[in-house]
């Protein structure tokens, strides 16, 4: 089955901070609206071109993930990979983009296109628009990557980041380019998360619920590791729980774990060091969800490392 690829409209300060921070392994190709994305699968191509009269694709990145948040929790899980240096000013560039007044204290809700392994043109690198590209284009268009300018484009893309690659290669690894993407073709097997990408992933994978209580408030909820990514985990989905905020510390310093038949168990030891506990006990042994889709449920093998290494029974 052909590829595809996606080229969208940016916004210019975005780019313009984005592209001065060559050490961000992802970043947050946000929307001020909350339209569903579905033009591309997790390891397809995602450009980005500049507004018109600049009308040329200045970079891109790996696609893996797309969903609608609150601003609050797209700057919790990104923070600058935003492409804004504060929170107060991203919300003031969604404002100027909704005609909405920006001391609005609603927490709006954004489209966040996840991507990973990003990259951004020097201006003598730019491509040109594609012919097919409309000015009637608001937001993006896709194109497959076999044939037309979707080939001509992925053709293009993979030259520059190559030579980029033979640069660093002479410059050394202070050049900071050592971990430029190569595509040989569009798709991109099984990319590997960031923190922000597992934060918002591991969230949707739980339908925005607390794994063990159902909890549906979204700020007090966190993407918990099975393992920590600091004891050899990973920001796979696999290796993550959506948890509300006082059970994911309790998890992370042992006083709770999920066993690997998926069941909630409690240690004893927090009525003997605390002298309470009775909410969390009273879930002792209850069954815990798990997302739909088999591709992002935990690991059993994580599990046993949590009840075996962290747990304190």
């Amino acid at each position: 089955m052909p590829g595809r690829l996606v080229v969208a409209i940016t916004d210019g300060e975005w780019f313009d901070q984005l592209r001065a921070r060559p050490d961000l392994t992802e970043v947050n190709f946000w929307a001020p609206g909350g339209t569903p994305f579905r033009a591309l699968d997790a390891g397809e191509l995602f450009l980005f071109k500049l507004h018109s009269p600049r009308n040329f694709v200045v970079g891109g990145g790996v696609f893996v993930h797309a969903t609608t948040i609150p601003c609050s929790l797209a700057w919790e899980a990104f923070g600058e990979a935003n492409g804004a240096m504060s929170l107060v000013e991203m919300r003031h560039r969604i404002a100027r983009y909704r005609h909405v007044d920006p001391s609005d204290r609603g927490d709006f809700s954004i489209g966040c296109r996840v991507l990973l392994q990003p990259f951004f043109f020097d201006e003598f690198e730019w491509i040109p628009a594609p012919t097919a590209w409309k000015r009637q284009t608001q937001q993006f268009k896709t194109f497959p990557t076999d044939q037309g300018d979707g080939a001509t484009l992925l053709a293009a893309v993979q030259k520059r980041l190559e030579q980029s690659s033979v640069h660093a290669a002479r410059e050394g690894p202070s050049s900071g380019q050592d971990n430029l993407p190569r595509y040989g073709r569009a798709t991109v097997i099984q990319p590997r998360l960031g923190q922000g990408a597992f934060r918002i992933v591991v969230t949707d994978a739980y339908q925005r619920r607390c794994a063990i209580t159902g909890e549906r408030t979204l700020p007090a909820l966190e993407a918990a590791h099975i393992r920590p990514y600091a004891d050899g985990g990973s920001h796979q989905p696999t290796n993550g729980l959506l948890m509300r905020r006082d059970i994911h510390a309790l998890f992370d310093t042992g006083y709770v774990t999920i066993t690997p038949e998926l069941r909630f168990r409690v240690s004893r030891r927090i009525k003997e060091e605390f002298e309470n506990g009775r909410d969390y006990y009273r879930m002792h042994g209850q069954a815990v969800a798990q997302p739909q889709s088999t591709l992002w449920r935990p690991d059993a093998s994580a599990l046993r490392w949590h009840n075996e290494d962290r747990f304190i029974d």
